[in-house]
């Protein structure tokens, strides 16, 4: 009996063409395409050229924290495929950067007689750079914005925060922040980065949360200088 096997694809970080040519043949190949989420700019854009896919999206709304709901996705994911076979699982950006989800699948995956392959993606890293004109190898951290209070110094480096998804998000990060830079340290504003309403813009630390537009979509860049 051939063993099932789920292949973890990247949407890319926002616009539908920078998914990679592998993932995007791979996914209209796909017999059952599941996605983490539908609330990602290149979804829509996947059902226009005619493919069909489930999401997870009702599983948001019964998990109590995000750590079960990833762990909820990455046990039925290899349910599914156990059941129904291949899978190709999309999810934002690139399936190693910021992706809990794939982390624990692979993890699981050790104790199922299911197989998972995880294929390269652009995410939106890629794109920060290159809009300003940044070089990582100077060095660079990266953090989620619920990592934010694990900074007990201020980096040498420049820092890169993401997934500053909401305005409760936003005040706690830019409180922690203020511990350790000052109160009007320019900072830039990422929003909707790689989408044609793409913002970026300087502002001082104490007014991230004053942002109106502060959503999944929107990440912070912070200069080491």
């Amino acid at each position: 009996m051939k063993q099932a096997k789920i292949t973890v694809v990247g949407l890319g970080p926002g616009r539908f063409g920078l998914i990679t040519l592998e993932s995007w043949q791979l996914m209209q190949q796909a017999k059952n395409l599941v996605l983490r989420t539908r609330i990602h700019p290149t979804a829509e854009e996947i059902e226009k050229r005619g493919l069909t896919f489930s999401t997870y999206d009702g599983f948001y709304e019964e998990a109590p924290d995000f750590e079960t709901l990833y762990t909820h996705i990455a046990k039925d994911l290899l349910r599914r495929a156990e059941e129904e076979g291949d899978i190709v699982y999309a999810v934002p950006g690139s399936p190693l950067v910021a992706e809990r989800t794939v982390v624990l699948l692979r993890e699981m995956a050790k104790a199922s007689p299911v197989t998972v392959e995880i294929l390269p993606g652009m995410s939106f890293v890629e794109v920060l750079y290159t809009r300003l004109g940044i070089d990582p190898i100077e060095g660079l951290t990266i953090l989620d914005a619920e990592d934010v209070n694990t900074l007990k110094d201020r980096p040498a480096q420049s820092l890169v925060i993401t997934q500053v998804y909401d305005p409760i998000i936003a005040s706690d990060t830019k409180l922690m922040l203020m511990d350790l830079y000052p109160d009007e340290y320019e900072v830039t504003y990422i929003h909707n980065l790689a989408l044609p309403d793409e913002s970026i813009r300087k502002i001082p630390l104490y007014e991230l949360d004053r942002q109106k537009d502060v959503d999944h979509l929107t990440s912070l860049f912070i200069p080491a200088k």
